[in-house]
């Protein structure tokens, strides 16, 4: 199952009955740039560490989950050296 980041981080905001503005404010951008983050499957890692601390939220654990389980990870990526190298 392959995580939608900015799917998660919206469920948090609104887990929490926090708004948008309150987050654009904490994130010192504007509403639309969180919106934007919220469509996105993906996140930048800075940001994603920024979006963990003011939601006091740890989404990498999220994802670190997700290769834990194995179920995101492609089939041909699956063997690749740096896995092969942790067995």
């Amino acid at each position: 199952m392959k995580i939608h980041i900015g799917k998660e981080i919206r469920a948090e905001l609104r887990r929490q009955g926090t708004s948008v503005l309150w987050l654009a404010t904490e994130l010192h951008m504007q509403r639309p740039n969180v919106y934007r983050i919220f469509q996105s499957p993906s996140c930048d890692t800075d940001l994603l560490l920024r979006l963990s601390c003011i939601l006091h939220t740890d989404f990498f654990l999220l994802l670190s989950r997700c290769i834990k389980d194995d179920t995101c990870i492609p089939k041909i990526r699956k063997q690749s050296q740096w896995q092969s190298q942790l067995q």
